[in-house]
């Protein structure tokens, strides 16, 4: 598997341990105010294979609990079992990161017991969720499903959505609420601009707004907090 990217040490990655975070090419949405867009096409060079990074684990046994798995979309890759079983065997907690496309594969990984904690991205409101993942045609059926594959489920996991001030409202974190009400995790995280952004001039919620929003959707989901302020 061609891995593009690796961060070595993380303490924000995986909620509570020391964690790399892995970064796999190829995704299956457009959204325009995307962090990792070079990413997007998979097209790449890689940084290092699976073999590479057993063998840089190996070396950091004893002071990593974790692996972070991210994207890109990891579960667009038919390999990413075979990895995960690698980890698993080497002992590693792994956290993997989705943005819900892929219930199915989402749902084998769970059943197998690959996965330790799985952070989702709800990119908005089922109404303005094709704009914001910048697919005019989107089905949403599928992302209903992981949504209420985690929240039913077993394994640990959390909900976020990066605010973006062109893109959420109010109105958006009321039908966010009413979605995933009774979620265990769920964050609001300020859009943060860089130069690979894919559409620029996109800002961030004033502070203000943001406590607002988080105002907003504690009434279904009390456990709400923000990230990255």
């Amino acid at each position: 598997m061609k891995i593009l990217g690796l961060q070595k040490m993380t303490l924000l990655d995986y909620p509570g341990k020391v964690a790399c975070t892995v970064f796999l090419g190829g995704c299956d949405l457009r959204c325009p105010f995307c962090h990792n867009a070079e990413l997007l096409s998979g097209a790449m060079p890689p940084v290092l294979d699976d073999q590479g990074l057993l063998a840089f684990l190996d070396r950091r046994k004893g002071l990593l609990d974790g692996v972070c798995v991210t994207g890109g979309e990891p579960l667009l890759h038919d390999e990413l079992p075979s990895l995960l079983r690698s980890l698993r065997e080497k002992g590693f907690l792994v956290k993997l990161d989705t943005n819900g496309t892929h219930p199915d594969r989402l749902r084998a990984v769970m059943g197998e017991g690959l996965v330790d904690y799985v952070a989702m991205d709800v990119k908005n409101s089922p109404e303005r969720y094709a704009e914001t993942v910048g697919r005019p045609a989107f089905d949403l059926a599928p992302i209903r499903e992981s949504v209420a594959l985690l929240l039913g489920g077993t394994v640990e996991y959390e909900f976020r959505t990066t605010v973006v001030r062109e893109f959420h409202d109010d109105a958006s974190f009321t039908a966010i609420g009413l979605w995933l009400a009774g979620a265990r995790r769920y964050f609001l995280q300020p859009f943060v601009d860089r130069e690979t952004v894919p559409r620029r001039g996109l800002n961030p919620p004033s502070e203000a707004d943001l406590a607002r929003f988080l105002d907003v959707v504690r009434e279904w989901i009390p456990a709400a907090d923000t990230r990255g302020v």
